[in-house]
């Protein structure tokens, strides 16, 4: 059955690629992206062949539904005149040189197709990446020309400067752009130059970030307490200090994700680090935080929004500024109150849990940090050693309620550790 605009239009990626056929050997590919290709199917001399006619749209440079059978058309006419219409086009486009298939041509016509689905700030520094690192040197390049070497030379270039993290993007983007342009510009381009070069990436320099030591535990959780800014930033740092999840990982929590009655906060994988689904074990004082934030925000997806509404979570910067306004800033020269982030106070618990003898593979995996045996991370499940973990939750819960209250530490007597 032939295909329609509106049939097009309505189509959804799935996790594979799928085809769909017009007439006149006219397939349609739609890519797990959501980018759709336009490809004719033939034979020449005995030889089952695709030509790459172009991206589906109406955009210029793209194909509507009409212009990609108008291709066809043209395509088949020479097929009857005993021409290859790949060889054609082909020809056609290293005529053009400079003008239509440079790197940077490439890069815009893939740009274009991916950003609709990013968040504007993000396309904007992606496209940004490109223009500043790799256009200098290899933007006018035709995109066929362009050598492992010359992305080597890029790559090594942004890495001297110390931009470790903006030289391993660059590359992956610049892997991107070649994985789109091989479908896109048919023979063209037939390989990634980029492909297997993650292998020459060296190690970023392991950056600390400020924790609070332990031994200040108690006098921080007194001092947030006496907190004068919004509420809800306050139950979000207390709940960060009782759960040491990543930051990220509460400020978009969803009430759907609480289980109360199990006393679990289970995070899908898809909203954390390591793309695995991970249980967090509630004790008894964060689910009475729960049951105090439940009617300021029950109603609302997240349990944090963000005080501009609009459906989104609490902001990025909102703990950050709120340990800064508590004294806990960069420039600070108080001794009980030193530099200290967010993400610290997953530092603070697991040095705490250790020194109560917690066995380390427990605190890990609580913590959620990456196997360093691939193999054993792909098979391990999100809910080992949960027992462990619930003990190990409500000791750390309790402990924090002790040093608020001025006692040093609490010894670790596992039988006594019940919620009741």
């Amino acid at each position: 059955m032939a295909l329609n605009d509106k049939q097009i239009k309505a189509l959804k990626p799935t996790h594979k690629d799928q085809w769909l056929t017009d007439s006149k050997g006219l397939r349609l590919l739609v890519k797990p992206t959501g980018a759709k290709y336009w490809r004719l199917k033939y034979r020449f001399d005995g030889r089952q062949k695709t030509l790459a006619i172009g991206v589906y749209g109406t955009e210029e440079g793209q194909f509507s539904l009409k212009a990609a059978r108008d291709k066809v058309d043209e395509a088949r006419k020479h097929l009857n005149n005993g021409v290859d219409p790949n060889t054609l086009t082909k020809a056609k486009l290293r005529k053009a040189g400079v003008a239509g298939t440079t790197f940077a041509d490439a890069a815009f016509a893939w740009w274009k197709v991916e950003s609709p689905r990013w968040k504007p700030a993000h396309a904007a520094r992606v496209w940004q990446r490109l223009k500043d690192n790799a256009f200098p040197n290899i933007g006018a390049t035709s995109i066929e020309k362009v050598k492992p070497q010359q992305i080597i030379t890029i790559f090594r270039a942004v890495e001297d400067r110390g931009s470790f993290d903006v030289a391993k993007r660059l590359l992956q983007d610049i892997g991107r752009v070649y994985m789109y342009a091989i479908p896109a510009y048919g023979d063209l381009v037939s390989s990634n130059p980029a492909a297997d070069l993650n292998k020459i990436t060296v190690k970023v320099p392991l950056q600390h970030r400020p924790a609070l030591p332990p031994k200040l535990l108690g006098s921080f959780l007194r001092d947030l307490e006496n907190y004068q800014g919004r509420l809800l930033t306050r139950l979000a740092m207390k709940l960060l200090v009782l759960t040491f999840v990543r930051v990220g990982e509460l400020r978009r929590a969803e009430w759907v994700e609480f289980d109360i009655a199990n006393a679990t906060w289970t995070i899908p994988a898809h909203r954390m680090k390591m793309q695995r689904t991970h249980i967090v074990p509630l004790s008894r004082q964060a689910l009475e935080l729960l049951e105090a934030l439940r009617p300021i925000t029950g109603h609302r997806d997240y349990l944090f929004p963000s005080e501009r509404g609009q459906g989104r979570p609490m902001s990025d910067n909102s703990l950050r500024k709120a340990l800064q306004i508590l004294g806990y800033h960069k420039d600070s020269i108080d001794p009980e109150r030193p530099h200290a982030v967010p993400h610290g106070f997953r530092t603070t618990a697991s040095t705490s849990l250790s020194e109560a003898k917690f066995r380390d593979e427990v605190i890990e995996m609580q913590l959620a940090h990456q196997d360093k045996n691939q193999t054993r991370a792909a098979y391990k499940h999100h809910a080992e050693y949960l027992d462990e973990r619930l003990e190990l939750m409500q000791w750390w819960a309790n402990h924090c309620d002790a040093v608020q209250a001025g006692a040093d530490v609490i010894p670790l007597f596992r039988k006594q550790l019940k919620r009741s």
